[in-house]
């Protein structure tokens, strides 16, 4: 049963105003943490996914969380597993800000082995399920299950305020993809009132919507669940000795045949300025990862960082504003259609159509274009370094060119099939992370 209370309902404007502080209140988000993240390659060899640096500045993260911020969401647990050091230390350097005497945190909740000793996070639902005594204790009405590894603005609020309003067990927050993509996500379809009649966790083959054959219903990773219902069902699926634990193979599939699922399309939710399209992105892959961080860089980027009335919170280090020297007709520092970050120094250099992170130096006579440069990336004389990802701290020597023959770099770093270069200081024998 739903825990919507309809005397909460206006009876002449059909709505409380306050209503969805109330509903955001009574909401604890957990935000999934932990994966891999392997299709990063070696960005992600010494880093977590949702931990990869984004946008100049953020941290892949810093928009799920943002997100809860913004909402009125100020209760968040973040489950941690793989390579976590890295997002750990930025959860507690710039997250910290929350009132605990307001009952708001973010807690880092790492794998423990906390209900059985012989494993850790077993799928996305057992990662759940072992914290649900700090949820209940958290003791909400409403529980948000969120992936801490896409990009996107959305207000929960207008999320919770739809599930109670369809008096709903579980609510999926869902968009509509390409049918050839479909089959990298959970796919749904849907009656006149948004009951989910039918789901599918990554389809070989996905099912269109009515009347749109090229594009398919997909799930965002994003639940909303009534919070007994919840611990009823994570409960009965660790009993279940044939599960994976996983909200897409199991949880969610079992709910669409038994209780009111319902979904909700992410235009009523997300926050985006009048007249674009919702914006959401998975940089779960090199190429994507590049391209997402390349629109920034355009005079209208589809993601507008620059909206204060939702800001993403992040940290970061305490820089110097960036600089910009020489005015030579060969030797001019100088960045078009590019993004560059404090403690930056372009001296004498050219670069085009870039994202350049914290305490980036690009020195005389050298070409960056089309490239995502992370922080502290040093890049010598007479260099040309064309549609690449540089790790951070990589330092590139005088001369150096990378996207220029694909041939050759693929003996050195990673070439995507779209001829994304990625490289990494230990391609480059500068072994910045190691054990011994």
């Amino acid at each position: 049963m739903s825990d919507f209370d309809a005397s909460s309902i206006d009876r002449r404007s059909g709505r409380d105003p306050r209503l969805v502080s109330q509903l955001t209140r009574n909401t604890f988000a957990m935000v999934l943490a932990g994966g891999r993240g392997s299709r990063l390659r070696e960005l992600t060899d010494w880093r977590s996914k949702p931990a990869v640096p984004f946008g100049g500045k953020f941290r892949i993260i810093d928009f799920t969380l943002s997100n809860c911020v913004n909402s009125g969401v100020r209760r968040v647990g973040v489950a941690t597993q793989y390579k976590s050091q890295s997002l750990i230390r930025h959860l507690q350097l710039g997250w910290s800000f929350l009132d605990g005497r307001l009952g708001e945190f973010i807690e880092i909740m790492p794998a423990q082995q906390q209900v059985d000793e012989s494993h850790w996070y077993q799928g996305t639902a057992d990662a759940v399920f072992q914290n649900l005594r700090e949820i209940r204790h958290a003791n909400p009405k409403y529980v948000l299950i969120l992936s801490g590894d896409h990009i996107y603005r959305m207000d929960y609020g207008r999320l919770l305020l739809g599930h109670v309003e369809r008096q709903a067990d579980m609510t999926v927050a869902c968009i509509e993809v390409p049918i050839q993509e479909a089959s990298g996500f959970g796919v749904m379809s849907v009656n006149d009132e948004g009951r989910v009649v039918e789901f599918q966790e990554k389809p070989a083959q996905p099912q269109h919507m009515p009347g749109k054959p090229d594009v398919a219903l997909a799930s965002m990773g994003v639940y909303v669940f009534n919070a007994r219902f919840l611990f009823e069902q994570l409960s009965r699926d660790a009993d279940d000795p044939k599960s994976s634990h996983d909200f897409g193979k199991d949880i969610i599939p079992h709910c669409v045949k038994r209780y009111r699922t319902f979904a909700q399309s992410f235009a009523d939710s997300c926050v985006q300025e009048p007249g674009k399209p919702a914006y959401w992105r998975d940089v779960g892959t090199l190429d994507a990862y590049w391209s997402a961080n390349m629109d920034l860089v355009q005079v209208t980027p589809e993601l507008n960082l620059y909206d204060d009335s939702w800001p993403i919170w992040t940290w970061q280090e305490q820089r110097p504003p960036a600089k910009f020297v020489f005015d030579d007709e060969t030797r001019r520092g100088s960045a078009i259609d590019s993004t560059v970050s404090g403690g930056c120094i372009i001296s004498g250099a050219t670069v085009r159509r870039s994202m350049l992170f914290s305490g980036v130096h690009v020195h005389s006579y050298t070409l960056v274009e089309d490239s995502v440069v992370l922080p502290n990336v040093q890049i010598g004389r007479n260099c040309v370094i064309k549609k690449c990802i540089l790790d951070r701290e990589c330092h590139l020597p005088d001369g150096t060119q990378i996207g220029v023959d694909p041939e050759a770099d693929r003996k050195r770093f990673h070439v995507t099939d779209s001829g994304i270069t990625l490289v990494t200081p230990s391609m480059l024998g500068q072994n910045k992370d190691f054990i011994r």
